[in-house]
């Protein structure tokens, strides 16, 4: 089968073409059109009349529209270039070309349509509870002047007027939300969903091994009424993703921190890098560390710990060694099995060789200081049904210093690491969750101003667990749309 291009929602075949495989056989499952930088550039430089596209409908109507896409992504048959794509046959391609078993890959699809059916409790979070009435439709836009209006605050009236604009004003940031997005877990694709009723255009750039999921939630949406011109889809290299970064003033980027590295600090891109997401218990709740047992495991493992939701560590003030060796022991029980398997629990890596080379520098680092007490007399490379497994690796590094203390892979790996606690909120480091087990108040002030930490869990709540009345990972929001102060006098 053959994925086009899709620019400004319309199929384009490119003669530059490639092809994704299936892991275990290599044989191709399709040929995905490349667009060229060149491309690129003319295509993002009509960025304004796609935004055009969204303002003639109110956020109502495109969050009704969302719902409904949700629905569709879920449960119909899709356009997949000039085949039908069933969402049987879309969960074994995103399961054939990432190694994610079917069973995960019918979970994360299960999360998109949960985000898309939720839209209104996520727009809630994103604005804070901002009535989105006042992203008016383009002809009352035009009306009122450049940008666009705030309607109703939290108990605070500011219904906005035919005749002027509210004391509220926002300012879109960019015509269009570039997303350059990973191959790890099809789940982070409801990251940028709420864009469309913020009626931001996406320039959409898939995963090399995961171009299913953006295409589906495309066709989705336009199924469901979306304006085409609002969505464009640009399987490309590196030079074309740098083009995406360079023209969208508002971009996602997905990486590893290699990848991301070069952009930090660049206010036109939202880095989605490594989580490096914890599991925190205070000093009152570390003797009862066999009460959580499940809720480390489940931190660790969910989703095949492909998320930068997944606890990478459990800090801790005492105990670490007796921690480490439970966690491994139940870790060890999650073993590779075939893709198709409904009690598959980890994924295959698209690439052996990279698998080979993680675990051999996993090793490198270990040391004589460090245990892996997940593996045993174990091996951490798993072969099964032509496909390359990393099993779970839980360390128990001796201080924060070590080089696998507060470290991320893309498999279930974990660090039990001790700390005093009174240094532990000062040496985590970045952290996208911290999931706090302390009742002590001086902690959990600590806890609460650290700038380092993205969201915070005060209690038992898995660091995969999201709320859709919460942000995820940053405030789409906030990036696509600046307030300003504005005041006008007649006469």
């Amino acid at each position: 089968m053959h994925l086009p291009l899709l620019r400004a929602g319309q199929p384009y075949a490119s003669l530059d073409r490639l092809a994704v495989a299936h892991i275990a056989t290599g044989q191709p499952l399709a040929q995905v059109s490349q667009a060229n930088r060149g491309l690129i550039a003319r295509d993002l430089a009509a960025q304004e009349r796609n935004r055009q596209a969204l303002q003639a409908f109110t956020v109502a109507e495109l969050v009704a529209i969302c719902q409904r896409a949700a629905d569709l992504f879920l449960r119909a048959e899709l356009p997949l270039g000039d085949d039908g794509q069933t969402p049987d046959d879309y969960v074994a391609q995103v399961s054939a070309t990432t190694g994610l078993p079917q069973s995960l890959a019918r979970a994360n699809m299960d999360k998109i349509h949960r985000a898309g059916v939720e839209m209104p409790a996520v727009l809630n979070g994103l604005t804070r509870g901002l009535d989105l009435t006042w992203l008016r439709p383009v002809a009352v836009a035009r009306a009122l002047g450049t940008g666009v209006l705030s309607g109703l605050t939290r108990g605070l009236d500011l219904t906005i007027l035919d005749d002027g604009p509210s004391p509220l004003h926002f300012v879109p940031h960019a015509q269009a939300l570039g997303c350059i997005l990973p191959s790890n877990s099809p789940g982070v694709h409801a990251l940028w969903l709420p864009a469309i009723p913020l009626k931001t255009p996406l320039v959409l750039k898939p995963g090399r091994e995961e171009p299913w999921t953006p295409y589906r939630i495309a066709q989705a949406l336009i199924a469901a009424g979306c304006p085409p011109h609002a969505l464009s889809y640009y399987p490309t290299d590196h030079g074309g993703s740098t083009e995406i970064l360079l023209r969208c003033e508002r971009s996602l980027l997905f990486g590893g921190g290699a990848t991301v590295a070069p952009w930090r600090g660049d206010p036109r891109v939202q880095l989605h890098g490594p989580g490096r997401s914890k599991i925190i218990i205070g000093a009152d709740k570390i003797d009862h560390w066999e009460h959580y047992l499940d809720l480390m495991v489940a931190s660790i493992a969910a989703n095949g710990g492909r998320s930068c939701l997944n606890a990478s560590g459990i800090w801790v003030p005492a105990h670490g060694r007796e921690i480490a060796t439970a966690l491994g022991e139940r870790l060890s029980q999650i073993q590779a099995r075939p893709l198709d398997d409904p009690q598959a629990q980890i994924a295959a890596f698209p690439n052996p060789a990279g698998a080979h080379q993680l675990s051999a520098q996993i090793a490198a680092q270990l040391g004589d200081a460090a245990q892996d007490t997940a593996r045993g007399q174990g091996e951490r490379i798993a072969e099964g049904g032509g496909c390359t497994f990393l099993n779970p690796t839980l360390i128990h590094a001796p201080d924060w210093q070590h080089p696998l203390a507060n470290t991320e892979y893309i498999f279930p790996f974990a660090a039990v690491v001790e700390v005093p606690q009174e240094e532990v909120v000062a040496r985590i480091g970045p952290t996208l969750v911290a999931t706090a087990l302390t009742e002590d108040e001086h902690l959990t002030r600590q806890l609460l101003a650290a700038p380092h930490i993205e969201r915070l869990n005060l209690g038992p709540i898995p660091t995969h667990q999201i709320a859709y009345d919460q942000p995820h990972e940053g405030n789409l929001f906030d990036f696509l749309y600046q307030q300003r102060a504005l005041q006008r006098r007649s006469g």
